[in-house]
């Protein structure tokens, strides 16, 4: 694994990183720190996600208002 001392690092580290592996930091020959490329989750299609659930479930028709006078009486309060 390769090896750059701490004054190599902070004048280097845009480069290092973007190089994508592992490398250890060292001072005085010492290893005080492994840097790691963060693992990215697999990019899924949207061909994949779109319709995953097609005939699974049913959106009724009045979704966009559904319960409406309720929620708008709990903003509101019941007018008595």
């Amino acid at each position: 694994m390769l090896q750059v001392s701490i004054q190599e690092a902070e004048n280097q580290l845009a480069t290092l990183v973007e190089r994508g592996s592992s490398f250890v930091v060292v001072k005085a020959g010492k290893p005080i720190a492994t840097v790691v490329p963060y693992p990215q989750r697999p990019e899924v299609p949207a061909s994949k996600r779109v319709g995953f659930m097609s005939g699974e479930i049913m959106i009724p028709d009045d979704f966009d208002s559904m319960f409406a006078d309720e929620i708008a009486e709990l903003f509101e309060g019941s007018e008595r």
